[in-house]
């Protein structure tokens, strides 16, 4: 008898619990000795990096979804289904009780490939634009306001003009040392 092949699926969540069932869902998987069957769970996610204040925020791609690979037989389909927080496998073909059907190769490419890794360059939000007038938070200028002439925000900065000695002076700051007025 052929052995089957892990596969990826897509589990539906409520939206925000997602790190709950993925703690939830990797706890029963050791509990229950099901490494063999349960291989990885995935939550996509983008870093985004505010340019009002410079935080980072994690993003989810996929609000109310987990990704699990995973060789589906009906043991290890009860584990899931029945963790904590999961409402249901996405793609389940007709009847009730037929199984889920497993991501296509180019889903998962299209749909994991999105995530950005921790050595991917974060998303930058960049709220400024240019006539726009900051404050200076940090560094040399620090205090001084600065009119904003240049948004980039590939590069997280600000090309602004800050006025010194009655002349107009360009600087280029990092959206993170710099506030809205």
């Amino acid at each position: 008898m052929a052995r089957k092949s892990k596969k990826w699926y897509v589990i539906h969540t409520y939206s925000g619990h997602e790190r709950k069932v993925e703690e939830a869902l990797r706890h029963r998987v050791e509990s229950l000795n099901m490494e063999d069957m349960v291989f990885d769970i995935k939550i996509p996610t983008e870093t985004v990096i505010s340019s009002d204040d410079g935080k980072k925020v994690e993003n989810r791609l996929f609000p109310g979804y987990i990704f699990v690979q995973m060789i589906l037989d009906d043991h290890s389909w009860a584990v899931v289904r029945h963790t904590p927080g999961v409402t249901g496998f996405v793609g389940k073909s007709g009847a009730t009780n037929s199984q889920p059907q497993p991501l296509s190769r180019d889903e998962v490419n299209r749909m994991l490939g999105k995530s950005r890794s921790s050595a991917a360059a974060p998303v930058i939000v960049s709220n400024y634009e240019v006539g726009q007038t900051v404050r200076i938070r940090t560094g040399a200028f620090e205090d001084f306001d600065a009119t904003v002439t240049e948004v980039n925000p590939e590069k997280g900065v600000l090309t602004c003009t800050v006025t010194l000695f009655g002349r107009e002076t360009p600087v280029t700051l990092d959206f993170a040392s710099v506030e809205r007025i």
